[in-house]
């Protein structure tokens, strides 16, 4: 079902756009050097503000995890979420980070309040 949508080089232009929306909510969130991107799919490594670590496929399908540690894909410890697929990247930091739903909101609120002001 997952189809070829974007070239390699256009995965790296949409990883950076989810890079941008997140970095905020986020430790580090940044495109794998190690595993390598295709036409099919990119990989991000994710810290959450929880200090855990993930690595993060982005497909066609949506986000997946697919290791709790950078660049590397888990074929043995799999991850609760693994096989699991999330249409936003908000969907996938809420299922693992608790606190990145307080940093979203909180930056929603300052920004409701600079348009009030």
């Amino acid at each position: 079902m997952c189809e070829n949508v974007l070239d390699a080089e256009n995965w790296k232009l949409e990883a950076q756009a989810v890079i941008n929306d997140i970095k905020e909510h986020v430790v580090r969130v940044e495109i794998s050097e190690v595993l390598q991107s295709s036409d099919r799919r990119i990989f991000l490594n994710l810290t959450t503000l929880e200090e855990r670590d993930y690595c993060v496929e982005l497909s066609g399908s949506g986000f997946r995890v697919v290791a709790e540690r950078h660049d590397e894909i888990s074929s043995s410890s799999r991850p609760e979420t693994e096989e699991e697929h999330f249409e936003t990247p908000y969907s996938l930091l809420n299922s693992l980070s608790p606190m990145f739903g307080q940093s979203f909101g909180d930056a929603l609120m300052a920004k409701l309040a600079s348009i009030q002001n």
